[in-house]
């Protein structure tokens, strides 16, 4: 069967140091409304987005400039039925050179089609990674607006 889980990879010049030191800063790419520091590991960490999402986090893995693991310890969604959805997934973020290139791979182990919240979670995801944490990764600043424009 095919792996369900949501993933998506972008492809970049910079080394991948530079990646892993921008994943580790989501305070830049993904919300200011996280309110402890992510980047080390064990440390547990919330996450918010007004009233409509909220996750207490944790880092379970740090291996230096190829992967950062976050597991989702809580979580809630003001609309979903299910307010379990995401408890027990790995945020995954896998480094590897590709040539003269730094891939990245963002995985959800866990966020899969049959979710209230897959599609909304996708396009977020999407964004986040594709828009955000490339941006910041490439020009040292992230979008985090482009959710709020959107949205």
């Amino acid at each position: 069967m095919e792996n369900q889980n949501f993933t998506t990879t972008i492809l970049v010049d910079e080394l991948p140091a530079e990646v892993f030191k921008a994943i580790n800063n989501p305070h830049a790419w993904w919300s200011e409304s996280i309110d402890e520091n992510t980047d080390k590991l064990n440390n547990e960490w919330n996450y918010h987005f007004g009233d409509n999402h909220r996750s207490k986090m944790k880092t379970i893995e740090m291996i230096p400039d190829q992967k950062v693991v976050w597991l989702v310890e809580e979580n809630y969604f003001k609309n979903a039925k299910d307010q379990s959805e995401w408890v027990g997934n790995k945020i995954t973020f896998e480094i590897s050179k590709q040539g003269n290139k730094t891939q990245l791979v963002f995985t959800q182990i866990g966020l899969v089609p049959t979710y209230d919240c897959y599609k909304s979670c996708q396009w977020a995801w999407t964004g986040f990674v594709e828009k955000s944490l490339q941006s910041l990764i490439t020009t040292g600043k992230g979008q985090l607006t482009w959710y709020e424009e959107k949205h």
